[in-house]
């Protein structure tokens, strides 16, 4: 034992560095030099995941002095191995995990060895954890799918290989677990595999690597068996140590996504980013999207100083010879190699909200450093990951995997999944909740035949005829409201504007869409060229009634204060608008109370100076079929009358 800092460490490095006389620090240098490799481990429940991971950090004696007395412990206490040490419990922290001997959430652990570092995922094996794995995943260079050797290829196993597949995971250990629990047989494990092997052949996965192994015993674990004579490949550490995943890494294609633009001082202006792919070199060409200008590299920087070269996944500063305007969301790339530029493109989608998917929500896209708005516009299918059959649904739920088509509001410079994991997967966020919603890899944009349009040949035939697209019940429901007339007559100065006015006003503050037409308005402009005669107004009504009915087939409530001066002209108008959104109220003033009201105007008249003017020199006909008559001085309890009628007749609100 070695105590540094006051920490005991079970480590043969610190052991080989006293031998060798390193200090510290070299020794640290070393060590920060060390390959990394992020794995994951999936499996069916109880195949022995987190005591895989956790014999592996036990017997490369990578754990600390209290963390295995702390196991010894409680081994004896809540472990499931029986007499023997349960390794399970290095991982599953959660209460609720250990209760049950299964694992829920994600687990991550890091370890190291001479030759590199590991950062593992243990991920959940139940189906309604998929949504843990893909997390767990997403990073991962390599796959461990264990597999009961007792039970062989279950419909987990395949479960969790079409999901490390969908991820991009080119490199997959099938460890056949529990080998002790069948002697060690090699009939037993060459059928597991030859099952697998036939399987796998599906899908898309270069590297597939067969180990068998008893994590609980340690097995192949480690240290190669001698309980398996038969079995001449390495053991599960030596292949970790060794396999080849630095040319995983795409380092041909260019991409810089700019996520901050830093400006320490008035002489510099550096663009700050990690290298999604390729390498970037002093003196390049490169090309800025989206605007396609184009520069030179002046330097690459870092806090350690100047590089010559940057290549993923280093993150580094770019300052270039030309000022060109660039800010977070843009890309720099080599000019002969760009990234698709499209709004429009096809994906693998898996709903991770427990929230079923809604088709009319404008989500969120968050794509390397840019952010938009994005909407689903079609679903081709749903895969049954347990199967791999495909469906055709309308909404995701959660945990459920198909292909998509997505449009985004501004174009997205991107790549195939399968060629550049930085540049081909996204996520959807939830407006409202800001949740992730959903994680998406990019298969590819529309081909300009399969561009996807929400235009059917019905709805082509309805725009030919001049009809919306958009259902009347859709309108009702979104604005929860009947786009509706509401009619007001009377008399000049009879107070018929003054209560327009403060409805109006009434029902925007109660967030209801309406609109006020009155006379003075249209007469300035739409009905401009027409006198106050009996058939020119007849005309000015007719043209108010088609502006009605226009809004009102948008779904807004029209508010109208005109004279209307008899019941044929009034006829004509809820005809034009439709009777059964037609709504007629009257206000009953005296001409006295006009004339007091507006004396200017009546006094005009009996001057001879105006004429025409209904109730004084032209006839006015009372409406006998008003749904509500109101008095002038009552404008108060007046409001409050409508409101209540619209509202006993589901005009607004409606539900």
């Amino acid at each position: 034992m070695r105590e540094v800092s006051g920490i005991k460490f079970q480590t043969s490095s610190i052991k080989k560095m006293t031998t060798n006389k390193l200090n510290i620090q070299e020794f640290l240098n070393q060590d920060q030099k060390k390959d990394l490799l992020r794995l994951l481990t999936a499996g069916s429940v109880d195949d022995g995941k987190s005591t895989l991971i956790g014999r592996l950090m036990f017997d490369s004696k990578m754990l600390y002095e209290d963390q295995l007395a702390a196991l010894e412990r409680d081994s004896k206490r809540v472990g499931h191995a029986g007499e023997d040490i349960d390794y399970a419990l290095l991982l599953d922290g959660l209460k609720a995990e250990r209760e049950q001997g299964i694992t829920i959430d994600v687990a991550y652990r890091y370890f190291s060895t001479a030759k590199r570092k590991f950062i593992i995922a243990d991920t959940p094996g139940h189906e309604q954890y998929t949504r843990n794995m893909i997390t767990g995943g997403s990073t991962a260079n390599l796959a461990i799918i264990l597999i009961d050797a007792r039970h062989g290829v279950i419909t987990q196993t395949r479960r969790h290989t079409y999901l490390a597949n969908l991820l991009g995971i080119k490199h997959v250990v099938v460890a056949i677990n529990k080998m002790d629990l069948v002697d060690f047989s090699q009939k037993r494990f060459e059928e597991i595999k030859n099952e697998y092997a036939a399987f796998v052949t599906q899908l898309d996965v270069p590297d597939v690597n067969f180990i068998p192994l008893s994590a609980l015993k340690g097995d192949n674990v480690v240290e190669t068996s001698e309980k398996m004579p038969w079995y001449h490949g390495p053991s599960l550490l030596e292949f970790l140590e060794n396999v080849h995943v630095s040319s995983d890494r795409n380092f041909d294609d260019l991409r810089y996504p700019v996520q901050y633009v830093l400006r320490p001082d008035i002489k510099f202006r550096g663009f700050s980013t990690s290298v999604a792919s390729g390498i970037i070199k002093k003196g390049d060409e490169v090309m800025v999207l989206p605007s396609l200008k184009k520069s030179k590299v002046k330097s690459i920087v870092t806090y350690d100083g100047e590089l010559d070269y940057a290549f993923p996944p280093q993150s580094v500063t770019v300052t270039l010879e030309d000022e060109i305007d660039i800010s977070r969301g843009d890309m720099l790339v080599h000019p002969d190699n760009l990234p698709r530029v499209e709004r429009q493109f096809e994906a693998m989608l898996v709903w991770m909200d427990e929230k079923e998917m809604n088709l009319s929500t404008q989500f969120y896209i968050k794509h390397a450093s840019n952010t938009t708005k994005a909407r689903i516009d079609d679903i081709r299918y749903k895969v049954d990951v347990n199967t791999l059959e495909k469906s055709n649904i309308e909404k995701f739920n959660l945990n459920e995997i198909g292909r998509v088509v997505i449009t985004t509001t501004k174009p997205l410079f991107f790549d195939p999944y399968k060629k550049n994991k930085q540049t081909g997967s996204f996520i959807l966020i939830d407006p409202v909740t800001h949740n992730t919603c959903a994680v998406g890899m990019i298969i590819d944009k529309l081909s300009s035949k399969n561009l996807f349009s929400r235009i059917t040949d019905t709805d082509k035939e309805q725009i030919a005829a001049g009809k919306s697209l958009i259902k009347t019940e859709e309108r009702r429901q979104k604005l929860n409201q009947k786009g509706e007339t509401i009619w007001i007559t009377g008399l000049h100065g009879s107070g018929k504007n003054e209560l327009a006015f403060s409805l109006e006003r009434k029902l925007f503050d109660n967030e209801a869409s309406a609109v006020l037409i009155d006379g003075s308005s249209l007469r300035s402009g739409l009905s401009r060229e027409l006198d106050y005669s009996p058939a020119d107004r007849a005309e000015h009504l007719r043209r108010v009634a088609h502006i009605c009915k226009m809004l009102n087939d948008q779904g807004i409530i029209t508010i109208c204060s005109f004279i209307s001066r008899n019941e044929s002209l009034r006829e004509q108008v809820a005809e034009i608008i439709g009777k059964d959104r037609f709504h007629l109220f009257y206000m009953d003033a005296s001409l006295e109370f006009c004339k007091q009201n507006k004396p200017e105007l009546y006094e005009k008249a009996e001057n001879g100076e105006i004429e025409n003017l209904p109730g004084f020199d032209l006839e006015y006909e009372v409406p006998q079929k008003a749904k509500l008559v109101f008095k002038p001085e009552e404008n108060e309890a007046n409001l409050d009358a409508i409101l209540d009628y619209l509202a006993n007749n589901k005009v607004f609100p409606i539900h």
